[in-house]
This record gives structure tokens, sequence and C-alpha cells, in this order.
């Protein structure tokens, strides 16, 4: 009985192994998301892709020898066979990120707090200010030596500030430079917290 598989390739060989499925006469699916005008367009899935065919007919050793895969995803030894209604989900929402223009890079909106997660400056905190849409690097404001400083970073560095941080946002300064301690009487006027001074 014809089913729904999925191919495991090696890295970057989906399409090489697409093509040569579809020249064997093979029905795949290999969803992509559209190019950005900074890379060509993009598995959804890396190193996967769908194949439909009767696996009992043709034998796994058919598809085995594909250049390029890996393997058959499988179970107990067995090809798993990915339900139809699994490719009719994915096959819609692709049709929502093609409308969309693809898929967004971040879900931060100006004011988030933002802890930056890896590179140079891993573990400052920050608030994301954009851009808003899809973007490989965006704009940060954090605090570097008592002061508030624009940085630009990858989005995909950035992870969400905890909920209720007061270290990032709350901390008032404690001196006006050379030691002169600031006294403050109640709260700041105007500071909220999507501020840093």
């Amino acid at each position: 009985m014809e089913a729904w598989y999925a191919l495991h390739t090696k890295p970057q060989s989906e399409v090489q192994v697409h093509r040569a499925l579809v020249a064997r006469g093979f029905e795949t699916y290999l969803p992509m998301l559209p190019p950005r005008k900074e890379r060509h367009a993009q598995p959804l899935f890396p190193a996967y892709l769908f194949v439909h065919c009767d696996m009992e007919a043709i034998g796994i050793a058919n598809l085995q020898w594909i250049p390029g895969l890996r393997r058959i995803l499988a179970f107990a030894g067995r090809p798993a066979v990915v339900p139809d209604e699994a490719i009719s989900l994915i096959r819609s929402k692709m049709a929502e990120i093609d409308a969309d223009g693809g898929l967004p890079r971040h879900h931060f909106k100006s004011g988030d707090g933002v802890v930056i997660e890896r590179g140079a400056l891993s573990g400052m905190r920050g608030i994301f200010q954009g851009p808003a849409g899809p973007a490989e690097r965006v704009q940060i404001l954090i605090r570097f030596l008592g002061q508030a400083n624009r940085a630009e970073v990858s989005v995909d560095d950035l992870v969400a500030a905890p909920d209720g941080d007061p270290e990032m946002f709350n901390r008032r300064r404690g001196t006006r430079g050379h030691g002169r301690r600031v006294h403050y009487q109640g709260r700041m006027p105007g500071r909220d917290a999507n501020t840093l001074d």
C-alpha cells in the first residue's frame, strides 16, 4: 500500500536526493522556505524530505542506495509511515509561510527584554529595538559601563529575558561619578520597564 515515508539525507543533500528520486519516478515532497535577499531557498526541515511509495512493492533496497541519502526513518526496524494528515498540515503551513514571505526570524517586539545567549556579549541583558520583521541581525540596547549602548547582534543569539527580571530594567545609578552618591526619593519620574535610565 502506498504511503508517505521520511528520508534522512546527508547535510545539504536534500535537493540532490529529491532530484534522484524524481528521476526514478517517485513522488516526493521537499518543503522549501522562500528565498530571502541574502540567501537561496532553504529546506523547512534540513536534511529531511518525504517520499510517497509502496515500500513493500519496491523494496527498501531501491531507496537505500540513492546518492546523498543516509537512511529511511524507521521504528522497530520497519520504515515509519508519515500520516497523510501530517503531510497535508505541512503543505497548509507552507502555503501560509509562502504568503507571509517566509518564516519570521524572531518573535521579539520593541521594548522586550532579551538576553544574549552566544557570542562575545554572551550573558548581557538588553532591550530589543528592532527591526520587528524578518532580519538576520537586530539592534538591542545594553547597559555597558553605566551607559545605554546600542549593539547589533544576530537574532539567533537572543533569548527572551526572564519575566520580572529587575536587574536590567530597574537598577538605578548609584553614583554621579567620582564617588558622588545619587539620592533618590520615591519612583523616578518617567521611568518604565522599557527604559534603561
